[in-house]
């Protein structure tokens, strides 16, 4: 039967109101709320045109129920400043990158999430584990106020980095079953968001940004993740502390007072800002709130930076990161025949958008050359498709 819940996600996946969908399908709006509410049912002529205007096959209005993120329970950074128009869009990004997700792992044996919560209350990290690595965190000002650089000296401990700085962000989040999707949205207020549906924990990526800010916005949600499990992910005070987080994650205490530049400048910002994989603006921070810097050095560092255009077009940039898992599943899939028509004709969506939620890896393996390679140390085998860090 046709489902109305999944009208609502197409609808808001392309980031239309009930009025405009109307007036591209030509029926009134009224008919609109009565096909989402279920007391009405399109033609099908009116179906195709659904279909055509929202970009979604026929097939896709007659699957069961979708599971639709809530503002809720996504940590959206600039909730305030983004439309209720790219609100919806990316949380319907969401919801398809939850079919997705749904399908892939009926069929492979993902890594096991290992994101510890690290939120005020508690933290799932045992005393003894901090205490025999790091017995410079103070455990038991943990328990009772959490600090954003303890959580992440902490996580760092937990997941056994040490002071090194992490070489592909999204290969490490994946690795810890952090499952990573492309959010593909030409939208500056919206970087990145983040939430836990069941147990596991999802990212979803703004990767039309610099590799630089990717990473950071991946550590940022990471901060989200492990900080604010029980709390509403939004708001002022938890995006400081997931900034801080970030910062503290991406560019331990210990390395950075150690390796930084002792007269910081922007040409070396730009060339130590390599090391740790982040953007000129974000070691300058971290280089200040360190104390490594002066307020009026900070100042005039922020002015150059935003003079020389650094903040949006990255110098030396790095080259963007991919997602690891999902490279490995398609590559087995391409080596199983499937191609991406099908797989797109399996989840009823197109191969569009199928691209856009996996970073453009799909077309990629199912081309082959070169992930060839992959394809063939990625069998059916479910084993075959854990990541290996």
């Amino acid at each position: 039967m046709f489902n109305p819940q999944r009208l609502s996600l197409a609808r808001k996946r392309r980031g239309m109101n009930k009025r405009a969908l109307a007036k591209r399908i030509g029926v009134s709006e009224r008919s609109v709320v009565g096909y989402e509410t279920g007391t009405q049912v399109p033609e099908c002529l009116t179906l195709a045109r659904l279909a055509d205007v929202l970009e979604f096959p026929q097939a896709f209005f007659y699957g069961d129920d979708p599971e639709f993120p809530t503002p809720d329970v996504a940590s959206f950074r600039s909730l305030s400043k983004m439309t209720a128009s790219q609100r919806d869009t990316a949380l319907g990004a969401g919801a398809v990158a939850l079919l997705l997700n749904q399908w892939i792992e009926s069929r492979f044996e993902l890594p096991p999430p290992d994101v510890p919560d690290l939120g005020r209350e508690r933290s799932t990290i045992p005393k003894e584990e901090v205490a025999s690595t790091c017995p410079d965190i103070d455990y038991l000002s943990h328990e009772s106020s959490q600090d954003p650089q303890t959580a992440a000296d902490m996580l760092r401990v937990h997941w056994g980095l040490g002071e090194a700085p992490i070489p592909n962000m999204i290969k490490l989040l994946e690795s810890k079953g952090v499952r990573i999707y492309s959010l593909a949205i030409d939208a500056r207020e919206i970087d990145a968001f983040s939430m836990w549906k069941g147990g596991v924990p999802f990212m979803f990526l703004n990767t039309g940004k610099s590799a630089e800010h990717c990473r950071f916005d991946a550590a940022h949600e990471l901060g989200h993740l492990v900080l604010h499990q029980h709390a509403q992910p939004q708001g002022a005070d938890l995006e400081r502390e997931a900034n801080a987080f970030a910062s503290s994650f991406l560019m331990p205490r210990s390395s950075t007072l150690a390796l930084a530049p002792r007269a910081p400048s922007l040409p070396s910002l730009i060339k130590h800002k390599k090391y740790w994989g982040v953007s000129v603006a974000a070691l300058n921070y971290r280089l200040h709130s360190l104390g490594l810097t002066s307020e009026w050095t900070n100042r005039t560092l922020c002015i150059q930076i935003a003079q020389a255009g650094f903040r949006t077009n990255e110098p030396d940039p790095l080259p963007h990161e991919k997602s690891v898992v999902l490279e490995k599943v398609f590559a087995a899939l391409r080596d199983d025949g499937l191609t991406k028509a099908k797989v797109a004709e399996l989840l009823a969506i197109t191969s569009q958008e199928i691209n856009e939620l996996t970073f453009g890896l799909m077309l990629n393996a199912l081309k082959g050359g070169a992930n060839h390679g992959t394809a063939q140390s990625a069998r059916r085998s479910k084993a075959h498709l854990r990541l290996i860090t």
